[in-house]
């Protein structure tokens, strides 16, 4: 009677598991929209079984050998000791069955680091709290920040099904093309990662890694940064759309086309001088995207991690003109404080300066031009 309770609880145990492996859960691996991405979800299954198996046998034994040698059928323990073939066949066993998983392990590991013969190569870049993107060969480049607005964020809006999930400036990647990303960081160690093409690399500064992808299925695709880079790390999230390969092509040459121009644009911005309202108006909208995360909305900022700006240091200091632009545009090395100068355009840059510069009884009366930014980009006297 125990024996056959036993083997039902043994087929309840493997029944459950079969529907645990088979049906989509987030508590199991994504099967991926690429052929790296199946490889490594059939050797993610076939390890799973080959443990299941190895379970069911050795709990099997061992429940069968409680049961059938307990002391209150009069079983008499066996006294025996250093058996040679007990010795070699707990050696043996486990090392073939080791080996007869590394052999695929190592295949499939093998496939995932070779970047070889790739058709594109896109540079990703981490900072805290947002992606880079540059691709070789195309005159393109930009940003990719979180588009989540700060009302879901605040609980003051409902979340959408794509919660911290969505971005500014997606990632477009043509489909049935070999992609190879550099990868790497400016300042912390992030990771980039896409479950459904089962790329997932480290981005180190000063390091660049490797990684590949060839998406056969058009589509949204999401990700995030899954290395704990700083308090915002939860907002750094990856969005790649893969396109058929002449909308690849078309979004390319459109997108190169108006980067040229906002370039072109930018240099008519030299000669001209904006007013202190449209500076405000734009500075307070560029600060809340931008800044406000680390000196906060109010210009507090957080004491002993990053400096206030309302009523001290270099913002409200009307002598510091230079030395505010400098470090907006260039950074501070050895702290958070990133270089804006390649993120926000002269308009931008110009308008964020004016309002820190004017805002939380600041008020220095300095708006900041274009040409002002573009001199000190530039390296030439104000």
């Amino acid at each position: 009677m125990k024996t056959r309770q036993l083997l039902y609880a043994l087929a309840i145990f493997s029944s459950f598991a079969a529907n645990a492996a088979n049906e989509a859960s987030s508590f199991n691996l994504t099967p991926g929209v690429t052929e790296i991405s199946e490889k490594v979800y059939g050797l993610h299954m076939t390890i799973l079984w080959i443990c299941v198996a190895i379970g069911v046998v050795v709990f099997g034994a061992m429940f069968w050998a409680i049961i059938h040698h307990r002391k209150s059928k009069g079983a008499v323990a066996a006294n025996f000791h250093e058996s040679t073939k007990v010795e070699i066949l707990w050696t043996l066993i486990p090392f073939l069955i080791l080996i007869g998983m590394a052999v695929p392990a190592t295949n499939v590991l093998l496939a995932m680091e070779d970047p070889s013969d790739s058709e594109l190569t896109i540079q990703v870049t981490g900072s805290q709290w947002k992606w880079h993107y540059r691709y070789f060969d195309h005159d393109v480049e930009f940003f990719s920040l979180l588009a989540t607005s700060a009302a879901q964020i605040d609980g003051e809006a409902t979340k959408r099904e794509t919660y911290l999930l969505e971005v500014d400036r997606p990632l477009v990647v043509p489909t049935g093309k070999k992609v190879r990303f550099l990868i790497t960081s400016e300042d912390v160690i992030h990771s980039w990662w896409v479950p459904d093409f089962a790329v997932k690399k480290d981005a180190n500064p000063g390091f660049i890694n490797e990684a590949w992808t060839r998406i056969d299925k058009p589509g949204i695709y999401r990700g995030q940064c899954a290395e704990l880079c700083g308090k915002d790390h939860g907002f750094m999230p990856i969005v790649v759309i893969a396109k058929p390969v002449d909308e690849f092509e078309a979004w390319v040459t459109e997108t190169a086309a108006a980067q040229a121009k906002v370039k072109e644009e930018e240099q008519k911005l030299l000669a001209m001088n904006m007013d202190m309202d449209e500076l405000m108006e734009l500075g307070e909208e560029v600060y809340n995207s931008r800044c406000a995360a680390c000196h906060q909305v109010n210009g507090l900022g957080l004491p002993g991690v990053f400096p206030a700006l309302a009523q001290q240091g270099i913002s409200a200091d009307p002598n510091k003109v230079l030395d505010h632009l400098n470090i907006v545009i260039h950074g501070k090395s050895g702290t958070a404080m990133q270089a804006f100068g390649a993120q926000l355009g002269l308009k931008e840059l110009a308008a964020v300066i004016t309002y820190e510069r004017n805002a939380w009884g600041n008020n220095t009366g300095d708006a900041i031009q274009a040409s002002q930014i573009n001199a000190v980009l530039n390296g030439d006297d104000l």
